[in-house]
């Protein structure tokens, strides 16, 4: 039975691009896919064969930072507003419209409130660790205590307001903030594999681990490859989002520049060649590299630590040293050092010797090695784009038996 699924996914780069895999592979199996999404990454998913719809991601945005940046509890009323951008903006767009199913992303887009409205069995698609609620909600508690106690009392007065809100709007109940920054559903899919998850092992069958998601981005420039297969190569990137760091880069110069490796350092759009004085010799500076491919020929990847950079590098066993800049990255970072598949160094006190002998250390020590290839084995049997629609599968059927059985 082929199935039309309503795909919900506001995020950014980083929550997009492991859905990709997953809609090509849905709509090479005869389903059909709507998805929701930012303006900018409409041609990216049009490509997959989805019909895109899109969400006004500036009015999204700012509906998401009015709750307030400093504390997760004030971003949790953050993503509550999105709800009036989201919500009107995607029942009108699909009026008239039957699915058989929501998929929605873990963090952005009221995805679990959508499925209540339109009551439809949900999937969630979770792009960072997944959060149990026991997990979360302590994390919330640890994360809460430093809120000066005035502003509890704000924070939590607008919580009740918006969910009263919804309530009121949509018959929708929301039971607490887990619901609102994870989006629980019947079924999780995971870009990651157990091994890789903290506490992974208390994660019940309702979480499928399916590993990285690796669709091939489009490369946006040519870039030549051949210069650097067989080379010592260090590959520097942080990401799309907090990029602008032109200490850094220069740091990495200082650190690097007498030494036989290759270095490849994508610096973002937002920062300028020439702002960087001069290159060193053994440095190819990009604004954009096609990092997947180059990954296949790196020795060693000093990253911001975000999902997808993490999870490709292991994927292709490349050992890491992580900054982590912000969101879950201090996260993931710590998590790479506890499996010892690298080591995390702080931005705020970086030195070039340090940077240096961090890499040197890493390069060299084979317990590092060890670890990543250990890792990198059970990424790669973990499946994927491919896993993740055999899940999703194996739920529709599990659903179509209980709706069709009234007395399941």
């Amino acid at each position: 039975m082929m199935a039309r699924f309503l795909f919900i996914n506001c995020g950014s780069e980083g929550h997009i691009n492991p859905t990709i895999g997953v809609v090509q592979e849905l709509i090479s199996r005869g389903e059909e896919v709507v998805y929701f999404t930012i303006e900018a990454f409409r041609e990216r998913i049009e490509k997959t064969g989805a019909t895109v719809r899109t969400i006004d991601g500036e009015k999204f945005i700012k509906a998401f930072i009015s709750g307030g940046r400093n504390y997760l509890p004030e971003r949790i009323n953050g993503l509550l507003r999105t709800a009036d951008i989201v919500i009107p903006s995607v029942l009108e767009q699909i009026e008239g419209e039957d699915f058989d199913y929501i998929i929605h992303d873990s963090m952005f887009g009221c995805g679990h409130i959508l499925a209540q409205i339109l009551k439809r069995p949900a999937i969630n698609s979770c792009t960072s660790f997944a959060e149990s609620k026991a997990s979360f909600d302590s994390m919330l508690e640890h994360l809460s205590q430093n809120i000066p106690t005035e502003l509890v009392k704000t924070i939590n007065d607008d919580f009740q307001s918006l969910t009263t809100k919804l309530k009121e709007t949509y018959d929708v109940e929301i039971r607490s903030p887990y619901e609102v920054f994870c989006n629980p559903a019947p079924l999780t899919i995971v870009y990651t594999t157990r091994e890789f998850q903290p506490f992974g092992e208390t994660f019940d069958q309702t979480y499928k681990f399916v590993g990285p998601s690796m669709s091939l981005r489009s490369t946006q420039e040519n870039f030549d490859l051949t210069a650097i297969k067989g080379k010592n190569l260090i590959y520097i990137s942080l990401g799309t989002v907090f990029n602008q760091a032109i200490d850094f880069y220069r740091l990495c110069f200082e650190a690097f520049e007498n030494t036989d490796h290759t270095i490849i350092m994508s610096i973002g759009e937002k920062t300028q060649l020439s702002d960087l004085g001069e290159i060193p010799k053994n440095f190819i500076v990009k604004n954009y590299v096609p990092q997947t491919e180059v990954l296949k020929y790196t020795k060693l990847f000093i990253t911001h630590g975000g999902m997808n950079s993490t999870n490709e590098a292991l994927y292709y066993g490349v050992p890491l040293i992580v900054i982590p800049q912000s969101a879950d990255q201090p996260i993931i970072a710590r998590q790479v050092a506890h499996i010892g598949a690298g080591i995390t160094l702080q931005m705020q006190s970086l030195t070039a010797t340090q940077l240096g002998e961090a890499a040197n250390h890493v390069w060299n020590d084979p317990s590092v090695h060890e670890a990543v290839a250990n890792i990198k084995e059970s990424f790669q049997k973990s499946g994927g784009a491919r896993q993740a629609v055999e899940e999703i599968f194996k739920f529709k059927r599990a659903y179509n038996g209980t709706a069709s059985n009234p007395n399941a």
